[in-house]
């Protein structure tokens, strides 16, 4: 008999469990935030193309900076990521940033070269 009080007690922990609803509030797309610790960020180059990421707010943004240079093709120093004005480092994370679901990131790639080709061209013409 008390085994089957054990079980019915087990039982009706699962269905309250089951039956919890998600109060999260809407984020800024109208989609619920999970509440899970997680956000959705938005990585937009200078060509306006943008790759999404769903990221912990606890992890550094260096995992989704080498992801997104690896996505892309690109050596991680030659991106520079900025968010709000202000240059990412390593070590930030969306919570130390105050990130919120749907937030933007901007990435500018270094181009090298371009004075030195002109300068190569300009004495090529002399």
């Amino acid at each position: 008999m008390e085994s089957n009080n054990q079980q019915n007690t087990q039982a009706n922990k699962a269905a309250d469990e089951g039956s919890k609803t998600n109060d999260a509030a809407p984020g800024p797309s109208g989609m619920a935030d999970p509440g899970d610790g997680h956000i959705n960020i938005k990585v937009k180059n200078q060509e306006g193309t943008e790759i999404f990421f769903k990221i912990k707010k606890t992890t550094n943004l260096k995992k989704l900076m080498d992801a997104y240079c690896s996505r892309q093709g690109l050596m991680a120093n030659s991106c520079r990521f900025i968010f709000d004005g202000e240059r990412l480092r390593d070590t930030d994370t969306p919570n130390a940033l105050e990130m919120e679901n749907g937030d933007e990131i901007d990435v500018m790639v270094e181009q090298t070269g371009g004075s030195l080709a002109r300068a190569f061209s300009h004495t090529l013409a002399c």
